[in-house]
């Protein structure tokens, strides 16, 4: 009885940041609002009439900075942790010696370049998937090769013989984590909590097969590094189908699973699919996101879990119970229902000890997303999400039904009161209840309810079973719908008319439009009984041209427009009403790489703020979608401040550069204090670092990740920012596209841990940082030595000009750093152009000079004899 009992308790509970932490931060946040008006107030209303144009552009920076914090700091007013209970859910869904009743679940795994994102990761990510602590049967790996290379199809068919060996093992002895590289590098005493004598001889023995697995895998690169003039050719003798990778037609390929081979302790093994889309020239295939797109129609021929966990081909598995974690929220009887997905926070391998880069994003993982989740759910962010498959199709979440409004019947019949204010549309809606009518203001109610009730209907009446409907709609083809309409009677034709407009949704695939209407997951009846088949629709779901005048990435799926697909997709999910929830366990879900070297980095940042810039100038743009929808305020702050962080760049980079101008003219943007000003200063910097001080208190932060943090917001800001927005605006505006670069990944068995960390990469992202530098270096010494020169009254004013001109050194410190490199050499390149910018500026400053008044009439020169 008490299990029974504690099964039915809740299976996660929110943890809210306790009021001692929150409140003192919520009224410092106030504070610094109240301060920031004040002194916006005074910067207005005291202009330095000696450098007007410097104080007007010092002003408008200071006012978008104050609008920039705004949007940043109003979501976090309602920061939550979110805490999970495995051992219930293990109670109520997957008890010991019963049938598990866990739902099922597809992952995603996308790749493109193979030379890029080394094999051996790959295998790595794979091998974690098929070993998680998960039902076999319930557990299915799709790994895209959006490159169609022969090299991924051979890795993978190394990676499912390999696995038939290394997935029992992980399981007999609970080993963390259950990818070989990361779990044998580990520098920890792995012989803690293992009390089975044979584990050191199994370990060793695994250890040596899985060094066998990497030689296998090296060779196979080493292979594919010198393509072959006829083109690749496979082990059967036949061309391989993807020679070209812009020409080939769609490959499916099915390893393990119930149908394939088992480990070598006869148990059977999740299913792992290879999918390789069609591609030709001509066609638009939308790059990641039409990818994944595809493996949500492959997986819902093929398996239709009603969950999707989409991972990036270099994010490994680090906790195996981490869908587990997911699930406690996804099978949760009131919260499910409701939710679009499960984010977790994403966490790194082989960064440097002092993250140079703030390559862990720290201050947004856990700070910014953990406020999102008080409000209406985190953002999406690319990898390391559990998705619920009916929100990916575009559906609406189900709403709560409203009670019906109270009546009374003490009034004579005669009195219209209750008629007029309630009666009248409770008769209505009792009306359509009875007829069976429904609105159509929802897809999922407008198409899917209907053959929920017809399937009632036809039970009760004798007519055909539950799930009839199905079974003929596999015969059924477009043009049999619109040749013989006319022969059906009303019900019949209604039936058809809305298959129709399913195929104008979803494309004209009768077995993916059955799998759209199970909602609990698996395959429509009678579907499984063919696998041939089911492979042949899984090839034609894939085809370029299966898309075409569909609403595949406009509504459905993953949406196109953008680069950073991920921000899109979940922001219509939001809007359509759906939550998300934050997720994070005590031992990380998932680890990735990520790119430790300065110019890989900032071609990162670029990628990232080049979608936000492309989201902007859409019709997606959070500033004027879907209003009257039901996407909450403060969410709708939080993607807007997703979106226009990259045009925050044109003002900062004015406000680096307007230091060393004061330092080099003698100006300053700020006249004389008095004391009333002062005291507005110094209560603006205190109200900052008060804020400061209480997030860091409250989210667990480290200061050093933090400053890294502000440092690198400044750096990208200046360069990758920048660009981005120019960018942005030539694709946009001028149709000029920018090719999208995939990003390094570091390959495991790198002989220097932090060998990219000097590595220097010549990249035009380098030169306005170095140029903001240079310019700031030549300030102070020009404003020392102007100091010098004219006593000691020159020094007070000058401490003001030197405190910003320091501020922006030290926030570009790290960018100095990588600019010496190993050696602290910096390439004599980047010296070349950021001298040559900053003499530029420099003389056509000088030639200008603008804070010198003209003189007016005409110009007199003494005559050199005494007059």
């Amino acid at each position: 009885m008490r299990r029974l009992a504690e099964a039915r308790q809740p299976l996660w509970r929110k943890l809210p940041v306790p009021s001692s932490q929150i409140n003192p931060y919520r009224i410092v946040i106030v504070l610094r609002l109240v301060v920031l008006c004040f002194f916006l107030r005074f910067r207005i209303m005291t202009p330095a009439n000696d450098a007007i144009p410097l104080w007007l552009v010092s002003v408008i920076c200071e006012l978008w900075f104050a609008l920039s914090w705004i949007l940043d700091q109003l979501p976090k007013w309602s920061p939550v942790t979110r805490e999970t209970y495995l051992d219930r859910l293990a109670l109520r869904y997957d008890r010991e010696g019963e049938p598990s009743r866990l739902s099922p679940i597809d992952f995603f795994v996308s790749t493109v370049d193979p030379l890029k994102e080394p094999p051996i990761i790959t295998a790595n990510t794979v091998l974690s998937i098929l070993a998680v602590d998960y039902p076999v049967d319930r557990n299915s790996c799709y790994v895209s090769d959006d490159g169609a290379s022969m090299l991924c199809f051979d890795t993978l068919s190394e990676t499912a013989e390999f696995a038939r060996r290394w997935v029992p093992f992980c399981k007999k002895f609970a080993i963390e984590p259950r990818a070989p590289e990361f779990y044998f590098s580990q520098k920890i005493d792995y012989l803690k909590d293992k009390v089975q004598p044979t584990f050191v001889k199994e370990r060793r023995a695994m250890k040596r097969e899985y060094e066998e697995f990497k030689v296998r895998i090296n060779g196979l690169v080493a292979k594919a590094e010198k393509k072959p003039e006829e083109g690749w050719v496979m082990q059967d003798g036949t061309p391989w189908p993807g020679n070209n990778t812009r020409d080939h037609p769609g490959m499916i390929q099915v390893y393990l699973g119930s149908q394939g081979a088992l480990d070598v302790e006869g148990h059977e093994l999740p299913r792992l699919v290879y999918v390789s889309r069609e591609k030709r020239p001509g066609h638009n295939h939308h790059k990641k996101a039409g990818a994944m797109n595809a493996l949500v129609r492959v997986s819902a021929v093929l398996t239709n879990a009603p969950f999707i966990l989409n991972l990036d081909c270099d994010h490994y598995v680090n906790n195996s119970k981490a869908v587990r974690e997911a699930m406690c929220f996804l099978m949760d009887p009131q919260l499910g229902k409701k939710l679009c997905y499960v984010q977790f926070p994403q966490r790194f391998d082989g960064i440097d000890l002092h993250d140079r880069y703030a390559n862990r994003n720290v201050v947004f993982f856990d700070i910014n997303m953990k406020g999102l989740d008080g409000i209406q759910g985190p953002v999406y962010v690319g990898t390391g999400c559990v998705f619920n498959r009916q929100a990916l199709y575009g559906y609406d979440p189900p709403r709560p039904e409203k009670r019906p409004k109270m009546t009374c019947d003490c009034w004579p019949s005669w009195c219209c009161c209750c008629c007029c204010f309630g009666g009248g549309k409770h008769r209505k809606s009792s009306k359509d209840k009875k007829g069976g009518g429904g609105g159509d203001d929802e897809p999922r109610r407008g198409l899917l309810g209907f053959y929920k009730k017809r399937g009632k209907k036809d039970k009760l009446g004798g007519g055909p079973k539950k799930g009839s409907y199905r079974k003929q709609q596999r015969g059924y083809e477009l043009e049999e719908i619109e040749e013989g309409i006319e022969g059906y009677d009303e019900l019949e034709r209604s039936s058809l008319m809305s298959q129709k407009s399913f195929q104008k949704r979803f494309g004209q695939s009768p077995v993916f439009i059955a799998s759209t209407l199970v909602e609990d997951g698996g395959l429509p009846q009678g579907a499984a009984a063919d696998p041939a088949g089911l492979i042949k629709e899984a090839i034609h779901v894939i085809s370029c041209g299966y898309e075409e005048k569909t609403e595949w990435g406009k509504e459905i799926g993953w949406i196109y427009g953008s680069v950073t697909e991920d921000i899109l997709t979940g922001f219509k999910m939001h809007c359509r009403g759906w939550k998300s929830v934050y997720c994070t366990p005590t031992r990380p879900a998932f680890k990735g790489s990520a790119p430790i070297n300065l110019s890989d980095r900032l071609h990162q940042v670029l990628r990232w703020a080049l979608g936000s810039v492309e989201i902007f100038m859409s019709r997606h743009c959070p500033l004027w979608y879907a209003y009257g929808g039901r996407l909450k305020w403060l969410e709708r702050f939080a993607y807007t401040n997703t979106i226009v962080y990259p045009f925050t760049s044109i003002p900062l980079i004015a406000y680096c550069t307007i230091p060393a101008v004061c330092l080099l003219t003698g100006k300053f943007i700020i006249p004389t204090l008095n004391n009333l000003a002062s005291i507005w200063f110094i209560a603006l910097f205190m109200s900052i670092i008060a804020t400061g001080v209480l997030e860091l208190r409250w989210s667990g932060v480290s200061i050093e990740d933090w400053w890294r943090n502000e440092q690198f917001w400044v750096i990208g800001g200046v360069s990758a920012h920048l660009f981005a927005v120019f960018q942005g605006f030539l694709k946009v505006l001028g149709g000029v596209d920018t090719n999208f670069t995939v990003t390094s990944k570091a390959g495991a068995d790198e002989a220097d841990a932090f060998g990219d960390l000097y590595l220097f990469k010549w990249t035009t992202l380098l030169i306005p940082p170095t140029t903001l530098i240079i310019i700031n270096m030549v300030g102070i010494v020009a404003g020392v030595s102007d100091a010098v020169n004219n006593g000691y009254g020159s020094w007070g004013p000058l401490f003001g000009k030197l405190f910003f001109s320091f501020w922006v050194i030290v926030h570009l410190y790290p960018f100095l750093k990588g600019l010496m490199g190993r050696q602290n050499r910096t390439p004599t390149i980047v010296v070349l152009w950021s001298v040559l910018l900053a003499s530029i500026f420099s003389l056509v400053w000088v030639r200008i000079d603008p804070f010198i008044a003209k003189p007016k009439g005409p110009i007199l020169k003494p005559c050199g004899v005494q007059c």
